[in-house]
């Protein structure tokens, strides 16, 4: 058994949002709180050196938007803390998808101002699928936005989510004057330009005459609306919250460090501890005495003095440590981690163990693809990291035919990272690209320059869908592969592919050939 103690202090969460809600900044603030970084920042501003410690990508820093999914780890009360920091951005969202695998939580950051943006219900919505409990932090309290009930009907209508205020907003805007904390019974002011970090003022009873001297004329439109809140909204429970079937909402202005604190100090005392996995064989829970962990994540040059692929590792069950044969499952190999390293963002330091809900990142030559399995020895495969099936596609075509070896390779490992798919025509020969959003073209262009010295370009191709396909039918399927054999490529795995020009084209195959199996994800 596994030492109960550092699996109930460990919280493993993503921060989720649509771009630009304030997802990386509250990040930032949050690590400030664990003393894992000095100095927030300025995530936006191009005229200030300093960027946000969780975006490192160089095209990050130019474009001032999260490309890629970080994980930062660090110490609070007593808590290990590891953050996941999402892409926000729609053209990443599978990245984003398959960090959700990994979390055991997550935070919703939402712009007072904008409400609930479409990125933001995309993402809930892999959430609630995977009933992964989910707090709220409704953001930008210091500038001018929508009424606080107005902002909780639209989470509940846009994001099915039944929710709960634990704390609560005076004003806004210009004539924002702080919140009241529900959960705590106490009250934060909000001074303009100031960071706040002070101790609340304390309040059991919203009735207290001396509620007044702090809030002046507020003091009645908070007592009304703390009524309303009673009302309305159900009590909070821990159980219905880890259940997902409620989900705390919290109001402040991450940039001006406020209400920060109170999200951070509520989520350690509430959120889950890490949780069990369920894998093809059985649920893997995670005080079981064996490591057992997969691999969502794979990211090439994170440092690009050295050629180097790190392999991200959730731990679902026992111990990892240093030094130790662990089983490959998908190879049959057993492999050893001489420098596993935990996170800082792009900082990264050697660890000797690490305990279920950590991430480690392992050095990797090529051996990991994303959803491998380690394990102690038994032959297991954790589920529910997929791939899906693309929606944007170009030919990719080698730019600088002295290079072809540095672009064969920059492709390969850029597939492997799950930035996007790559399909080879069965009867062309023609590699295809296939991405979830246009960004990620342009993306892949430059990683291909800077980090592989390599050029490609785009050529246009007309296709609707990529679908693999199986059946047990041998006639269908050979009759199948002869007819649409142009239009056959091969996935990086080797797995058929057929790539449908259109709908109809689609919706013609499937009815044709009643016993082929059409598939839009790669988990089948």
């Amino acid at each position: 058994m596994v030492n109960k103690k550092e699996i109930t202090r460990r919280r493993t969460f993503a921060i989720v949002s649509h771009p630009d809600a304030g997802k990386t900044t509250l990040t930032e603030k949050l690590l400030l709180y664990g003393g894992a970084i000095q100095v927030a920042g300025a995530v936006k501003s191009n005229k200030i050196k300093k960027t946000a410690t969780s975006d490192w990508m160089e095209i990050e820093r130019q474009r001032g938007i999260s490309v890629a999914t970080s994980v930062m780890g660090f110490e609070y009360n007593n808590t290990k803390i590891n953050i996941l920091d999402t892409p926000g951005h729609q053209d990443f969202a599978e990245d984003t998808f398959r960090t959700l695998t990994a979390v055991d939580s997550a935070i919703v950051v939402i712009d007072a101002a904008k409400g609930v943006e479409p990125q933001t219900e995309k993402l809930v919505k892999v959430c609630r699928m995977r009933k992964t409990p989910m707090m709220v932090f409704i953001n930008k309290l210091d500038r001018e936005g929508k009424d606080a009930f107005e902002l909780l009907d639209e989470i509940e209508q846009k994001l099915q989510l039944k929710v709960t205020p634990l704390s609560w907003p005076i004003g806004m805007g210009k004539g924002f004057k702080g919140v009241y904390n529900i959960y705590y019974k106490n009250l934060h002011l909000f001074t303009p330009g100031k960071q706040t970090v002070e101790a609340g003022i304390r309040f059991n009873n919203i009735e207290d005459p001396e509620l007044e001297t702090y809030l002046g004329a507020n003091t009645g439109a908070l007592r009304e609306e703390m009524e309303l809140v009673k009302g309305v909204y159900p009590q909070f429970s821990k159980e219905k919250y880890l259940s997902g079937e409620i989900s705390p909402v919290f109001f402040g202005s991450a940039l001006n460090n406020f209400g920060v604190k109170e999200l951070l100090d509520v989520f350690i005392e509430i959120a889950p501890s890490p949780q069990g996995r369920q894998s093809n064989v059985r649920f893997v829970n995670p005080d079981e005495g064996n490591f057992t962990g997969f691999v969502f994540k794979i990211h090439a040059n994170m440092d690009p003095n050295h050629r180097d692929r790190i392999a991200f590792v959730r731990v679902v069950s026992g111990v990892f440590k240093r030094n130790t044969n662990y089983l490959h499952v998908r190879q049959n190999r057993k492999l050893k981690f001489a420098s596993p390293t935990a996170f800082m963002a792009q900082k990264k330091s050697i660890v000797d163990a690490a305990y279920p809900g950590d991430i480690v990142g392992l050095h990797d030559t090529g051996n990991f693809k994303i959803g491998d399995t380690l394990t102690e020895g038994e032959i297991l495969q954790f589920k529910g990291i997929p791939s899906f099936s693309p929606e944007l596609f170009r030919y990719v075509v080698n730019a600088d035919p002295l290079r072809s070896k540095q672009l064969a390779k920059g492709i390969d490992q850029l597939m492997d990272e799950g930035v996007a798919q790559l399909f080879t025509g069965k009867q062309s020969g023609r590699k295809i690209i296939g991405t979830v959003g246009a960004l990620q073209f342009e993306v892949i262009q430059y990683r291909l320059e800077h980090e592989y010295n390599a050029k490609c370009r785009y050529e246009p191709i007309t296709l609707f869908k990529t679908a693999w396909f199986v059946s047990d039918n041998k006639e269908q399927l050979e009759d199948f592969r002869a007819r649409k054999r142009s239009q056959i490529a091969l996935d990086k795995e080797g797995r058929e592919v057929f790539l449908a020009d259109s709908p109809f084209s689609l919706q013609m195959a499937q009815e044709k050939y009643p016993d082929l199996r059409f598939y839009f994800t790669s988990e089948f």
